[in-house]
């Protein structure tokens, strides 16, 4: 369901017209090892979708209206944050490439700065409990305290012990304010600790709960007690966790067949994306390879007595959603899902039914997401482009782009009078 709006919002130019549009170029000196950094605050120049067919647009044309916060010129970005105050954080992962920038970043007038400090954010020698090796999934407590999934994984390196950690920042202060280090038997060695949420109504100082992807055949859904540092791994085998057997994405216009036995050539994984209720209620998952969402309540997730079968039985079947990555809910508890077959970002409403935010041929391997009052933001890395999925050869176009889009859209006008 395409939202009623639609026509009347702006439309982002193609790239061959982009470039005639009067923009500020802000250099980076690389000190965050991050390359060049585009920021526009300027929105695309308005114009008609075309009508591609006897009913309309097919999906083939930009659809919404969304805005590029900024451009990257080096590592490809995944986690973001967006504080009330406007603080910008990214983070750049190194489980994919080892890059030599910094993995967690502000944005800051243009610039990306190493956060909290280039001592945590770049590589270094410090033992891997000590320093931040690899920041994917990133979050936002109620506080306002800035959690990170540190995946703890160096590109052609083995996990090592005390990387893969939760770490929580206090903004205010610009500064790290607690680590739980993860380990085994919540840990597994092909662990891919990926995206996590918090939940602080639950556990005397709050619960964690992340989405283990695994970067072998092994996901699960990871629970962490914030105050004793407890953590268990849950429904390791249940059918929500795992990635769906004779999975078919089609990508780029390439249909691709998920067979755990072959070498994937799409990004494909169990227990991925995830998000909260606006009330805690209720934990939102869904795998990457599958199209279905799924729900928890937390009162049960959180938990550390439920057994595995209180746990299965619990588990609600939300329905389709499409293929997604990054799940983020706003405050009236819509659900935004990435899309990375159709280059878009849809929102599930409260009654299930769905809406297109945004389209655009840019919108490529959506991934973080992350919802303010006003706007969505998200991280788009083309990881579908990496070499690891084209027989070496790395098919990623740079710039990789942050995008917001306004959660509600421009009011509905006429000059013509009420009633036509």
């Amino acid at each position: 369901m395409v939202r009623r709006n639609i026509m009347l919002n702006q439309k982002p130019l193609s790239p061959a017209i982009r470039p005639k549009l009067a923009r500020r170029h802000l250099l980076v000196a690389g000190g965050a090892g991050l390359g060049l950094v585009l920021t526009k605050s300027v929105r695309a120049a308005p114009s008609a979708i075309v009508q591609t067919g006897v009913h309309g647009d097919q999906g083939y044309e930009s659809a919404g209206s969304f805005e590029i916060v900024a451009e990257f010129y080096g590592p490809g970005p995944s986690g973001i944050v967006v504080t009330d105050n406007g603080r910008v954080f990214v983070g750049f992962p190194r489980h994919a490439i080892n890059h030599k920038g910094a993995t967690l970043a502000e944005l800051v007038n243009g610039h990306l700065v190493p956060w909290p400090s280039a001592a945590l954010s770049m590589p270094s020698n410090a033992p891997p409990a000590d320093r931040l090796l690899s920041i994917h999934g990133m979050t936002q407590d109620t506080r306002g305290f800035i959690w990170a999934i540190d995946d703890g994984k160096l590109a052609g390196l083995p996990l090592q012990p005390g990387a893969a950690k939760i770490v929580c920042f206090d903004p205010a202060a610009n500064k790290l304010v607690r680590s739980i280090v993860l380990k085994a038997p919540a840990l597994l060695p092909d662990s891919h600790m990926n995206d996590l949420r918090v939940d602080l109504t639950h556990g005397a100082e709050g619960t964690v709960y992340v989405t283990d992807s695994s970067f072998g055949h092994s996901p699960a859904l990871v629970v962490v007690d914030i105050a004793t540092g407890q953590q268990r791994r849950v429904l390791g085998k249940h059918p929500s966790i795992q990635p769906e057997a004779g999975f078919m994405a089609v990508v780029e216009g390439v249909p691709l067949k998920y067979d755990p036995a072959q070498k994937p050539k799409f990004v494909t994984g169990g227990m991925d994306g995830i998000t909260l209720s606006p009330d805690f209620s209720r934990v939102f998952y869904s795998p990457l390879t599958s199209r279905r969402l799924y729900s928890l309540p937390t009162a049960l997730l959180s938990d550390m007595s439920a057994t595995e079968s209180a746990l299965a039985a619990a588990v609600k079947d939300e329905g389709e959603k499409g293929v997604a990555d990054g799940l983020a809910t706003d405050a009236q508890g819509r659900i935004y899902t990435t899309n990375f077959e159709h280059d878009a970002i849809f929102r599930r409403n409260t009654d299930g039914s769905m809406e297109l935010m945004v389209h655009d041929p840019r919108i490529l391997s959506p991934d973080g997401i992350f919802c303010t009052q006003t706007h969505v933001y998200c991280t788009l890395g083309q990881w579908n482009r990496l070499a690891g999925f084209h027989d070496g050869k790395d098919e990623r176009q740079p710039p990789y782009l942050l995008i917001r889009f306004p959660i509600q859209g421009p009011p509905v006008s006429s000059a013509e009078p009420a009633g036509g």
